[in-house]
């Protein structure tokens, strides 16, 4: 494989990929962060905040590939860059309920499973994909993280499928937040602007493709557990890889980069 990108165009296409995983991961791991104490019972407690913790480390290994090709010191795209340069999709970044972690905390859990469980697909698909990266570089990091990624999709399509086909209170609020999560899910599925650039220059397969085995995993769950279809997927709230972000965003990127703007030798 080949290391090294042969043009501009083409390493911008890169940076703007890795920018997407490594943003895409980051936020989720922070909005899961958020569960610690508050998951159903202790056992999730303990798994979510593992997963949470798996999913900061990848963010981590993005970083430090961008830091590779000049993009600054890891720490400081985590942590010092304004929300308006983030580009993770906007779907991610979306609170978890409403009320804060210390201020009346009160989260939705079908939406968490729903969300997890939807990422949890598009990312093994990702990572499928990224195994065969063009970039040596990206695509050992790809192999490195499917090992962590088996055991994370395990865990949300279990979540997913007991909550589903349980009571019809859980069934009924499950629905709701499939409809929710279907309405933004888009903008997980899509590589932004660049697209086009970065399919040509092999570092990842056409976004349709993968667009295409993520319906056909998520079509066969709801098949199974009799999830009513949804269609295509939507980009309601706006493009996170166009770096359109909400206020959420803003919000905890204040709270994650608290400690490190006050004192960077803090690290992360």
């Amino acid at each position: 494989m080949n290391n090294k990108t042969t043009n501009d165009p083409e390493k911008s296409a890169l940076i703007e990929l890795i920018y997407q995983l490594g943003d895409d991961d980051f936020i989720l791991a922070y909005r899961g962060s958020e569960w610690l104490g508050l998951a159903p019972h202790i056992e999730e407690d303990v798994a979510f905040s593992s997963i949470s913790q798996d999913m900061m480390g990848h963010a981590t290994m993005y970083y430090h590939l961008l830091e590779a090709l000049g993009e600054g010191e890891a720490d400081e795209l985590a942590h010092l860059r304004n929300p308006e340069a983030f580009r993770n999709a906007i779907l991610l970044e979306k609170v978890n309920g409403s009320g804060t972690y210390l201020d009346k905390p009160d989260y939705d859990w079908a939406f968490a499973v729903v969300r997890n469980y939807f990422y949890a697909v598009h990312k093994q698909v990702r990572l499928e994909s990224l195994r065969l990266s063009s970039y040596g570089p990206l695509a050992d990091a790809a192999r490195k993280i499917i090992t962590e990624q088996y055991y994370h999709l395990m865990h949300w399509e279990l979540w997913f499928k007991q909550l589903v086909t349980s009571t019809e209170e859980a069934k009924k609020r499950m629905f709701s937040a499939v409809e929710t999560v279907w309405k933004d899910f888009g903008g997980v599925l899509t590589l932004g602007p660049s697209y086009s650039e970065m399919v040509k220059a092999g570092f990842i397969e056409d976004e349709n493709l993968m667009k295409k085995r993520w319906l056909n995993r998520i079509e066969k769950m709801f098949q199974e557990t009799g999830v009513p279809l949804q269609g295509e997927p939507l980009i309601e709230s706006g493009n996170g890889r166009k770096r359109e972000h909400t206020q959420d965003l803003a919000d905890a990127l204040a709270t994650l980069s608290e400690v490190y703007a006050t004192n960077p030798a803090s690290g992360w």
